[in-house]
């Protein structure tokens, strides 16, 4: 086992095979977060029919011709960036070996595993249950009845926030581009690359920002019905003083983000 892990070491056969491990998982995000954010841009436009998010994805996915082998494609890229996430949380990432980005690379590891394990179920056709916005309810309904539920619940909320608006922060600061090879681009490609990442970015991080405020709200409340997923959260943008136009350019930015997806599969250094 310890010479397996090893191998996986940049530098041998095995980091050639985390590195497409790791850009079959970008390109994977990417088409999630390009159909989540049409989904969206629809129930902007008043055609809302389809729950925008990776559930909603998925279905739309499903709905095409070869669907089934499509999502199973989809599933061997999230386990490849799986596999990837879990290297870097041992080697770390182009350098960065500290604690700290080791603990973010597992918990990243660990949460491209269950959204591959959820896509493979849904390939297999156990993916009918509920969505992203009835699991979310159900996971802060249970862990409100622990003692110091609402706690715990409040503390998850403010952390998403944190994350949220953390990303939207680096997003303008534009240190995505310290993880891209940003030499390998043409001028115009490395100008549109990095208008995706900044309003894909922000737009994520509104997203994270938003679920975030609502499972806060479900803590004080002491209502689990108050939080939501990734598709009431869109939702609820509509209904903004900005009015459904908030909603369009949220949408707009998570197809962007999608296309930096691609960018980062193609130029990330991995």
């Amino acid at each position: 086992m310890a010479s397996y892990v090893h191998d996986l070491a940049p530098g041998r056969t095995g980091g050639r095979v985390l590195r497409v491990a790791g850009r079959a998982g970008f390109t994977a995000r990417g088409v999630v977060y390009v159909l989540v954010g049409v989904l969206a841009l629809r129930i902007a436009f008043g055609d809302g029919g389809e729950e925008a998010d990776r559930q909603g994805a998925l279905h739309r996915i499903a709905a095409q011709p070869y669907g089934s082998v499509l999502l199973w494609v989809l599933a061997a890229g999230f386990a490849g960036m799986t596999l990837w996430r879990a290297a870097t949380a041992v080697f770390g990432e182009a350098g960065r070996k500290k604690p700290g980005n080791r603990l973010l690379c597992a918990c990243r590891a660990v949460f491209y595993g269950s959204v591959c394990w959820g896509t493979a179920a849904y390939a297999a056709g156990a993916g009918g249950g509920s969505g992203g916005d009835a699991a979310s309810q159900d996971w802060t309904a249970t862990a409100m009845k622990l003692p110091a539920g609402r706690l715990l619940v409040g503390a998850a909320g403010l952390v998403l926030l944190g994350v949220g608006v953390g990303v939207a922060v680096r997003a303008v600061q534009r240190r995505f581009l310290r993880k891209l090879d940003t030499g390998a681009m043409g001028r115009r490609t490395r100008s549109t690359v990095t208008a995706a990442g900044l309003a894909g970015n922000l737009a994520r991080g509104t997203v994270f920002a938003g679920a975030g405020v609502f499972v806060v709200v479900a803590a004080v409340r002491f209502d689990p019905g108050r939080a939501k997923g990734m598709d009431d959260t869109l939702r609820s943008f509509a209904g903004s003083a900005a009015g459904p136009w908030l909603l369009v350019a949220v949408a707009a930015g998570l197809v962007l983000f999608g296309a930096f997806s691609f960018a980062s599969a193609r130029w990330r250094r991995l």
